[in-house]
C-alpha cells in the first residue's frame, strides 16, 4: 500500500495539472507498479484523502482527486 501512496503522490506532484481523474492516476501508478489493481489504487487513493495529503474535487458531473494546497483545488472554478 505504502508504495502505491509513494507513486500516487509522485505523479501528483510532478504533473503540470493539479487535478487528475482516477483513470489518469491509475495510468500513472501502472507505469511504475505494472501489478498493481485498480481496486488497490483506489484504497490508496482513499487514504491519502483521510490522511490530509489530497482532496477531492467535483466538478458537478465527475470526481476529481488533487493534492491538498497545490493550484485552485481548495476553491470551485
Amino acid at each position: 500500500m505504502e508504495d502505491l501512496r509513494k507513486a500516487i503522490v509522485e505523479f501528483a506532484e510532478s504533473s503540470k495539472k493539479t487535478k487528475f481523474y482516477f483513470k489518469d492516476i491509475e495510468k500513472a501508478v501502472q507505469k511504475v507498479i505494472p501489478d498493481a489493481k485498480m481496486r488497490e489504487i483506489k484504497k490508496a487513493c482513499t487514504s491519502l484523502i483521510n490522511d490530509g495529503t489530497m482532496i477531492y474535487f467535483s466538478t458537478g458531473s465527475s470526481t476529481m482527486y488533487g493534492l491538498k494546497g497545490r493550484g485552485m483545488t481548495e476553491d470551485p472554478e
